[in-house]
């Protein structure tokens, strides 16, 4: 194996490049681009985001200890961008972004509606890291726009969605379905 330079923590990839949303009321909503993030536990549904404190948006999530992570498409690259490399204390990120707002409706976090899944979140615990905390929440409610689910199974399509991942510095977008989990060892007929 070859000797790569690296930093740690540029190694695990690819991860969603999402866009967090927060805030308790309309006047202070906004949003952040996040790439750490992910599912902790299934039941009860658990996920996690890392924010380093010096963020605009990190009061308003350790404040109002609730959140939304809204996924990204290809469509929404150049906004998920934006809004990674610019401050809310500057922009308003909604006017900037053209992304829409909406309600939260297990919490006050909005939803972005150009996202095809928001997960609305509440902090269950903070845990300081070095140049990020941790925020690790429950999913207390999950809106989907019905474009990309299936009629029949209510499964989400990601194919159909176009959504988006980073790695070292890109946005990918996901590609085809390789298989169905539990292939290797499914019986043929």
């Amino acid at each position: 194996m070859s000797k790569i330079s690296w930093r740690p923590g540029t190694m695990l990839y690819p991860l969603p490049a999402v866009l967090v949303t927060c805030g308790s009321s309309p006047s202070e909503w906004t949003m952040l681009t996040v790439a750490w993030t992910g599912i902790i536990c299934s039941d009860p549904a658990m996920c996690y985001i890392s924010v380093r404190p010096e963020r605009a948006s990190y009061p308003l999530i350790r404040r109002d200890m609730e959140f939304t992570i809204n996924l990204t498409t290809a469509d929404m690259a150049r906004a998920t961008d934006w809004a990674g490399v610019r401050s809310s204390r500057d922009y308003d990120k909604w006017k900037e972004t053209g992304l829409t707002p909406l309600p939260g409706e297990k919490v006050q976090s909005p939803t972005i509606e150009e996202s095809p899944v928001s997960l609305e979140c509440r902090v269950k615990s903070v845990t300081p890291l070095g140049t990020h905390d941790m925020f690790i929440a429950e999913i207390v409610n999950v809106r989907a726009d019905s474009r990309y689910l299936d009629p029949q199974t209510g499964a989400f399509s990601m194919e159909k969605a176009g959504l988006m991942a980073y790695s070292h510095g890109h946005y990918h977008s996901l590609g085809p379905v390789l298989e169905k989990f539990g292939f290797s060892v499914k019986k043929k007929q």
